[in-house]
């Protein structure tokens, strides 16, 4: 074979080669092309992610719409019994409550939040200061006074909500369970719970703050858990000049807790305030210049609590505090949910319990304003 046929089929091999890299390149770009658009476009509905936790998925798709229970973690709903009671709701849903929970219930949004795996709750808090004392480089060191422990065990119930949902709607793939109850049962806990940290009695609920002792008495010398209030002046009104009773109100706190204390009221006390001016025609009141800005009253934030009562004679219709360092809330760390498919048909009920608790933690932290004349 001449040297000539030799180059040419040489030639002819090596293109064939190199057009197999090629559409074995061509190939693999194609394939991640077809990737790239695959995680662009929208899910067709019913079709779930594949990022998509399989927990969760067991849970929204066997458990709420079929009420398949494989594959679902069992929760007891009673701490004292090891008796089946729910499932756990997953970690997702439970975040879209809470997210549901702080921004409709006020308190939780400006309280301090912890959270616990077991029905209790209990801290060991102060009464007296610190304890210390000087002495000289050689001197002798005197003995101090020791410290007063008080535990605060925040008084806990069981919240619970039971929205009711079809069987054809559960069915339905394009009806989003997931968001619906987590909606539903957000929005009944938080009308429940907002109402129990503001005038709950402690009983299988948290203990309100408007519920604790009241008493004129400043810091370090009324009884430890009591409150101390400012009188507006007035049996069922704010006396002459509001806005120094309000100064008053404010000066109370100590300087520690100012920083991120907020006033707490609802909207029929926050109309009249709002209305106020000083002695040069300026409003008292600011509000807030965008959005997502509280709007302030003597430079702190005004939280909006529709469970504060009406300004009436002896009333206690505002609050002003730390109640981050005020007053704690203490709940389970997951939601439980029991389907139940046969009280109500063709209704399929979810019923959700929560366990929550509430009280106040340091009584030094929030002030309060008595519509009254001492």
């Amino acid at each position: 074979m001449t040297d000539g046929v030799m180059a040419t089929l040489e030639g002819s091999f090596d293109k064939v080669l190199a057009d197999e890299r090629i559409g074995v390149l061509e190939g693999e770009v194609a394939a991640l092309q077809g990737q790239v658009l695959a995680r662009q476009r929208p899910a067709l509905d019913g079709v779930k992610g594949g990022d998509i936790d399989p927990a969760r998925g067991a849970f929204v798709d066997r458990y709420l719409r079929q009420g398949l229970e494989a594959g679902v973690e069992l929760k007891s709903f009673s701490g004292a019994s090891g008796g089946a009671g729910g499932y756990a709701v997953p970690r997702e849903i439970d975040q879209l409550i809470d997210a549901t929970l702080k921004s409709i219930s006020p308190i939780r949004a400006i309280a301090n939040v912890v959270r616990t795996g077991t029905a209790g709750y209990r801290k060991l808090v102060t009464a007296g200061g610190i304890v210390s004392g000087w002495a000289s480089e050689t001197g002798a060191r005197g003995e101090t006074g020791t410290p007063v422990f008080n535990e605060i065990a925040p008084p806990s119930g069981e919240l619970y909500a039971n929205p009711a949902a079809s069987q054809a709607m559960l069915d339905d793939a394009q009806f989003d369970v997931e968001s619906w109850l987590a909606s539903e049962i957000g929005r009944e806990f938080a009308a429940a719970e907002g109402a129990a940290f503001v005038s709950g009695n402690g009983t299988n609920k948290p203990k309100g703050f408007l519920t604790y002792t009241t008493t004129a008495e400043a810091d370090g010398v009324r009884a430890f858990g009591s409150l101390q209030y400012v009188a507006s002046g007035a049996a069922g009104a704010f006396g002459s000049n509001p806005q120094d009773r309000l100064i008053d109100l404010v000066q109370s706190l100590r300087a520690p807790y100012r920083q991120g204390a907020s006033f707490v009221m609802n909207s029929a006390t926050m109309a009249a305030i709002r209305k106020m001016k000083t002695s040069e025609g300026a409003f008292i009141w600011q509000p807030g210049l965008a959005a997502g800005v509280p709007a302030t009253l003597l430079g702190y934030p005004v939280v909006e609590a529709e469970d504060m009562p009406d300004v009436s004679a002896g009333s206690l219709s505002i609050a002003f505090g730390n109640f981050q360092a005020g007053y704690v809330i203490a709940e389970r760390s997951e939601t439980s949910i029991l389907r139940d498919p046969f009280s109500n048909k063709p209704f399929v009920h979810f019923y959700a319990v929560k366990r929550i608790g509430g009280a106040v933690a340091n009584s030094e932290a929030i002030k309060l304003m008595k519509f009254a004349v001492s």
